[in-house]
């Protein structure tokens, strides 16, 4: 049997991942691996935050070197190689050495194409001046970071509020510079739904950052250096250095050129296995088109998580062995100063395009027991099936726990788990580390009350509507009176649930009600006891705590048209 020849495109989470995982499956496989950077494994989700000094030395970004990836595994890696076209037929590459120019020919048996993504970078008037930057690689990292302390720069402009734009945000605040952040959807973290991104945009504005939204770039305006950013609605934003973050496109160049399948999504189409529509060829990264296992559709989801194990599964089987990668759910999570945000599965506005039929809950929780010091509180929006009462997606908010929480939803989300299954999870439970009731499990409660009718639910935003359209609802407010004091549901009436009996003849049965406290789990005490006296009652979702965050999304929509 000759010896298999495995050659590598691309380094970082998938390439280097598959070439470690192809030696742990064949000692004697001839390895060659080409990266058309300078490094072959780097923390690329590391970089904003070497930008912002959390990280102090650059060399902890550098997962691997050339020598120890060699040393450690005996892969021939070769950097600052560029692959240029793929030869099907004699199973050979073309590769170009970036620092001497010459052009080489490589054979392969089997061949793992991990090339990743493009940034986007529009043809705008003045993007490539000087200080317009990406986040990509090592170097842009420090050359982002050298600008800042060489020209002593005071104002930055971030272009992109998706997730590293917000860890851009975060770590030039972070260095004392002013910043003003750009996004041309209508919202900040578009992955997110509105009302639950307007809690990380409210925290970066009690930071000091600007935030405009609904409202793209145009160009850059400046000579030598970029001064300004021309908006598409003709303002204009100054700033001392502009940062692009609008996401990125999968890299098939290669794969097109070879003739290999391309997805409906755009990127390179593979089998469970990572195999492409050639047999000897795989992929795998943010190149690669995947399942989404809540939809069954293809989609793009460029995270590292699933970039490494599909690394692992091309590697594995390019070397003869048999691995399979079902898909991803898209679990993503981010901190902006205070508050972190994660979500997984689909957001209620997915859901709703891919044409599912789904309820919501919303619940507001300690990260721990109440009467622990330092708790903090976490909001949950879960996205559940009608008729199946499925878990489809989760998106949590908070300063704590929020890493904990999302991680067990995304784990219900792959189990297929129904809300009665995550209403009777069986979690750690000490004092400092969660409740006895777990946020995760006292969701699960909720929407488990919801589909089984037991309790009623309006969203603020639907509250907002209906109470603009006059239809003349009863709205109760069931909290002590300070709390109402400082802020009600307009037209509120105050109740507190504890007078609520006694006082039940101020109420009209005949009205439509609509019952609400701080977070909701009194309220449903309220509901319950209205319901019971024939009353048509409904409870805001998430409480007054939700209630300002779609006031602000209402308000938005509005202006905006």
């Amino acid at each position: 049997m000759s010896q298999r020849k495995i050659v590598i495109v691309g380094g970082v989470a998938g390439g280097a991942t598959a070439a470690a995982r192809a030696r742990r499956t064949d000692e004697h496989a001839e390895i060659v691996l080409f990266e058309k950077g300078p490094y072959i494994s780097f923390a690329n989700c590391g970089l904003p935050y070497y930008v912002g000094g959390e990280i102090g030395d650059r060399s902890a970004l550098l997962l691997q070197t050339p020598e120890s990836f060699r040393a450690r595994f005996g892969v021939d890696v070769r950097v600052n190689h560029e692959v240029l076209a793929i030869d099907r037929a004699a199973k050979a590459v073309a590769v170009r050495n970036l620092e001497t120019g010459a052009v080489s020919t490589e054979t392969y048996t089997a061949l793992i194409l991990a090339p990743g993504s493009i940034p986007i970078r529009p043809p705008l008037p003045g993007i490539d001046l000087p200080n317009v930057f990406m986040v990509r690689t090592v170097p842009d990292a420090v050359a982002i970071r050298a600008f800042v302390e060489e020209r002593q720069a005071s104002r930055a402009v971030v272009v992109g509020a998706g997730f590293i734009g917000l860890e851009m945000v975060e770590n030039l605040v972070n260095l004392g510079l002013g910043v003003t952040l750009v996004e041309k959807a209508d919202q900040v973290l578009p992955p997110l739904d509105p009302e639950m991104a307007a809690f990380v945009q409210s925290t970066l504005e009690q930071m000091g950052v600007e935030v405009i939204t609904g409202d793209g770039i145009a160009a850059f305006e400046g000579a030598e250096r970029a001064t300004a950013v021309r908006l598409e609605s003709g303002r204009t934003v100054e700033g001392d250095l502009f940062v692009l973050g609008l996401g990125v496109r999968p890299d098939t160049r290669l794969a097109r050129e070879a003739g290999l399948a391309i997805g409906p999504t755009g990127g390179i189409q593979v089998n469970e296995r990572m195999q492409t529509s050639d047999p000897a060829i795989y992929a795998a990264g943010d190149a690669v088109e995947t399942v989404h296992l809540v939809t069954g559709r293809p989609a793009l989801i460029p995270l590292a998580g699933p970039a490494n194990k599909q690394g692992r599964v091309a590697g594995a089987n390019a070397a003869g062995d048999s691995l399979t990668f079902p898909g991803a759910i898209g679990t993503a999570i981010v901190r902006a100063g205070s508050v972190v945000a994660a979500t997984t599965g689909l957001s209620e506005k997915a859901a709703r395009r891919e044409g599912l039929q789904v309820y919501t809950s919303y619940t507001l929780s300690g990260d721990h027991a109440d009467y622990y010091p330092g708790v903090h509180e976490l909001l949950t929006k879960l996205v559940v099936e009608e008729g199946t009462g499925r878990v489809l997606g989760a998106q949590v908010v908070g300063e704590a726990g929020v890493d904990k929480r999302t991680d067990v939803y995304a784990t219900a989300i792959l189990g297929g788990m129904t809300v009665e299954q995550l209403a009777n999870l069986d979690l750690a439970y000490a004092p400092p580390f969660g409740s006895a009731k777990d946020p995760a499990v006292v969701a699960g409660m909720v929407a488990q009350n919801i589909r089984r009718g037991t309790l009623r639910t309006i969203t603020p935003d639907r509250l907002l509507e209906r109470l603009e359209a006059g239809e003349g609802l009863q709205v109760v407010d069931v909290r002590n009176p300070y709390e109402f004091d400082m802020g009600a549901v307009p037209g509120a009436v105050n109740i507190p649930v504890d007078e609520l009996r006694r006082r039940i003849g101020e109420l009209d049965p005949a009205r439509e009600t609509v019952v609400y406290d701080r977070t909701g789990a009194t309220a449903y005490v309220a509901a319950r006891m209205l319901m019971q006296r024939g009353f048509s009652v409904s409870s805001l979702t998430g409480g007054y705590a939700l209630f300002p965050a779609a006031e602000a999304v209402r308000m938005q929509q509005l202006t905006q048209g």
